[in-house]
């Protein structure tokens, strides 16, 4: 009977998980953002133990669908790399400071960033702009093109200084939280950097790996890290990435948009309630 309920454990957490890196492939928000509220709210997961479990799922998602993005010219490698500097510092210190902050604390900033990211996801606008080039983009080449209705259109990325910085930041919450922290880096690049939509969440998608790489390690130290979790939620979240990759280029995002954010807003309420406890 106790194999059974194990069983029926494994599978629900799979199932999930799946949800998750689909709706988080699609999105660019990485599926750490349902993964970790999935595991703490129907599950009773602590969280520490939940995002670090999410870190490893992430480092998978982004090995998966970013790899299937970069072949079909989406994903831009130059900005990923750029960026990923500034992800990484954030993550680390995010991660360092972890067993400082208490679960209940972590559990409230987690429900703020998961309504902001619902609102965000929802409001995004997906036509493009023909923007000025800028001197600092084009010093470090980071403006490209990508296929729009089978042509390649082209693109230059903005204020490329004050989106490293939104980059610390996406990183910081990504080691303190175990998510991908993609909301804030399409925030980034979509909003700041005026990347269009598609570019900014396949490549958010290449970069939300590496963050998770960056403080994954020192959750395996801590011991936040348990291999009965970690592995149905890893496969879960990746064979869900895998098909969200080969759906998002012929997919319209709006009524995805409203599920994914109507999902996430009832998260946030259950992650905020836990965390007043």
């Amino acid at each position: 009977m106790h194999d059974i309920n194990n069983l029926l454990f494994t599978l629900l957490i799979y199932i999930g998980s799946f949800s998750a890196g689909l709706l988080g492939s699609l999105t660019g928000l990485g599926g750490g953002v349902i993964v970790v509220p999935m595991l703490t709210v129907l599950f009773g997961v602590d969280i520490r133990f939940a995002a670090g479990a999410s870190l490893i799922a992430v480092i998978a998602t982004s090995s998966g669908a970013a790899s299937a993005y970069v072949k079909e010219g989406f994903s831009n490698i130059r900005i990923g790399m750029f960026l990923e500097i500034a992800t990484t510092i954030g993550a680390v210190i995010g991660a360092s400071i972890v067993g400082i902050i208490s679960a209940n604390v972590v559990s409230i900033i987690f429900a703020i960033i998961l309504v902001y990211s619902a609102i965000t996801t929802f409001i995004k606008k997906d036509e493009h702009v023909e923007h000025k080039q800028d001197p600092i983009a084009g010093k470090l080449k980071l403006n490209g093109t990508y296929p729009v209705g089978g042509k390649l259109v082209s693109y230059n990325v903005q204020k490329v200084p004050q989106g490293f910085i939104m980059m610390i930041f996406a990183g910081l919450l990504s080691g303190l939280l175990g998510i991908g922290s993609g909301a804030a880096k399409v925030l980034a690049m979509d909003q700041i950097m005026k990347i269009p939509f598609k570019v900014s969440t396949t490549t958010s998608n290449f970069m939300i790996g590496v963050t998770a790489a960056a403080s994954a390690g020192i959750y395996l130290k801590n011991g936040y890290i348990h291999a009965a979790l970690v592995m149905p939620v890893m496969l879960g979240v990746l064979s869900g990435a895998f098909l969200g990759a080969r759906i998002l280029t012929s997919t319209s995002s709006k009524k995805l948009k409203i599920i994914f954010s109507v999902i996430i807003l009832i998260m946030a309420f259950e992650m905020f309630k836990n965390g007043l406890k």
